[in-house]
């Protein structure tokens, strides 16, 4: 669930999270473990693994008492994730990559949270009922990430214990910095996700992380029209 008020680190910025998609495939657990830093382990649901790929639009990013600014606050990224734990049991995200097309982004990100962002060429388009996004990593020459979808169901809250709920409602992430595990946390209200059907999809952001392409469609696939944010100071976690 979302974490309670009294135990949310200080806020630090806010920010809009528009037209997520989010792309699941089972992979093997001992391929994904060995990908996560020491004090993580990965969060299997049912006893299988998970790699996510999301994409969205990150609308009216700014810090507290400031206004949003058109050359930082709007960008589009694409993320590739694990779902872990940590010693204490804390449900949470390991990120793998987080592709993004607005240069000084990135390097805040890298600088301030420890999270490696990386430099991309992206698109996104949207019509009534269709969305679509693009992405090239800069410095690879290996193709682009397509994506078309459309929403097939209503949007609905997803229940406690289901796989979606596991997937989708996580509002802690992990990060190193210094070779030290660090925290961060978000808070939103739970997201009102939709399956959706993929015209278009792509696992070559699991390449450019060492993962194999699977030969497979995704096994999952989500849509939400998106949330308000709020993210919280980075916390070291407890050894």
């Amino acid at each position: 669930m979302n974490p309670s008020l009294s135990s949310r680190p200080q806020v630090v910025m806010r920010q809009v999270w528009n037209h997520l998609f989010f792309l699941h495939w089972i992979e093997q657990a001992e391929r994904l473990q060995s990908l996560l830093p020491a004090g993580l382990t990965l969060d299997c649901y049912d006893g299988k693994a998970y790699v996510g790929i999301v994409g969205f639009l990150m609308d009216s990013i700014r810090p507290m008492g400031l206004p949003a600014v058109p050359w930082l606050s709007y960008f589009r990224e694409l993320n590739v994730r694990l779902y872990v734990r940590d010693q204490d049991g804390r449900p949470g995200i390991y990120f793998l990559s987080l592709d993004c097309d607005r240069a000084i982004a990135v390097w805040i990100a890298q600088a301030f949270f420890s999270l490696p962002y990386r430099h991309a060429s992206i698109s996104f388009g949207a019509t009534t009922e269709d969305y679509t996004m693009n992405c090239r990593r800069r410095g690879f020459n290996n193709g682009d990430a397509d994506y078309a979808w459309r929403p097939v169901s209503l949007p609905k809250v997803s229940a406690p214990g289901s796989l979606e709920f596991h997937l989708l409602e996580r509002y802690r992430f992990f990060t190193e910095r210094q070779g030290i595990l660090q925290e961060g946390r978000v808070s939103h209200a739970p997201y009102k996700a939709s399956k959706a059907l993929f015209s278009k999809w792509s696992a070559l952001p699991l390449e450019w992380n060492g993962l194999p392409i699977p030969n497979r469609p995704p096994d999952l696939a989500h849509y939400c029209s998106g949330v308000s944010v709020e993210a919280h100071a980075l916390t070291p976690v407890r050894a």
